[in-house]
């Protein structure tokens, strides 16, 4: 008798849990869930290329430093020194390197 009460018990508590395991799955199948998903992972794929970016950066200012040093060159910040971006004026305006303009 306890043999019988022990296999039924462990047979329910075995169709629970795969019950339970299946439901799972499918809920992780929905649209709404794979969305969800997708969108988590392209946003941690987007922190590790944000910081490998910042890696990269880094050990490029290191190795200009190395090669300054190395040239004896002094180190500056460049950033400061550089002139600001220029951009081209709206079609119509008045454009100093525009020869075809009457005067």
């Amino acid at each position: 008798m306890f043999r019988r009460t022990f296999w039924f018990t462990a047979g329910a508590a075995a169709g629970v849990w795969a019950t339970t395991k299946v439901n799972r799955k499918l809920r992780q199948l929905t649209p709404e869930s794979l969305a969800a998903q997708a969108a988590d992972k392209a946003v941690e794929a987007g922190h590790r290329l944000k910081g490998f970016a910042l890696d990269v950066r880094a050990g490029m200012a290191q190795r200009q430093e190395e090669l300054n040093d190395a040239l004896g060159i002094e180190s500056r910040d460049h950033r400061e020194e550089l002139p600001a971006p220029h951009r081209p004026a709206a079609l119509g305006t008045s454009n100093p390197y525009n020869r075809n303009e009457d005067h």
